[in-house]
């Protein structure tokens, strides 16, 4: 009950004891995997914390990551995400639904903030888990996060085009 690497299937690439890797096969599902492990191959518990931060972004946006599409912009949910929070527009993330259920507005804000620190473009910049952990049962100052790993832009094509650096 020690998960390893939470992008699935990858778990069984580590061994019991190990913290970090590097693999010349990426395999699990883009989207959710962090930038050093799907264009160099190395993993770490920090790409855990990637992970982990997309899927809580998933949640409060009620959006995918893969196949996100907003008609303002051209980016991909990441991209979103940190272009709101840079304007201080971070409640338009917040899915509506979640808004109609009387949601507590500043915890969503500050989920939003953890899932910005988690995907974080380098490693050493994210947080750990444990400290997720207590970022999420806490109201401490929370530290700015820095740009985030896989910030896109889509191709003009469309909402299944694939991504550039933007």
């Amino acid at each position: 009950m020690n998960p390893k690497i939470s992008d699935f299937g990858l778990a069984r690439t580590f061994g019991g004891d190990e913290t970090e890797g590097n693999t010349k096969r990426v395999v699990g599902t883009y989207g959710y995997m962090a930038p050093e492990y799907a264009t160099d191959g190395l993993f770490s518990v920090k790409s855990d914390v990637f992970s982990f931060g997309i899927l809580m972004l998933e949640i409060v946006s009620g959006s995918k990551n893969r196949g996100f599409y907003h008609l303002d912009d051209n980016h991909n949910l990441i991209g979103h995400a940190w272009k709101l929070w840079n304007e201080g527009k971070q409640l338009e993330l917040i899915d509506s639904v979640l808004g109609d259920q009387s949601c507590n507005l500043s915890e969503a804000i500050r989920c939003i903030h953890i899932s910005l620190l988690c995907v974080q473009q380098y490693p050493e910049d994210r947080p750990n888990m444990s400290s997720v952990v207590v970022m999420l049962g806490s109201e401490n100052e929370l530290p700015q996060p820095k740009q985030p790993g896989f910030l896109m832009d889509r191709k003009s094509q469309g909402p299944d085009s694939f991504f550039r650096k933007a």
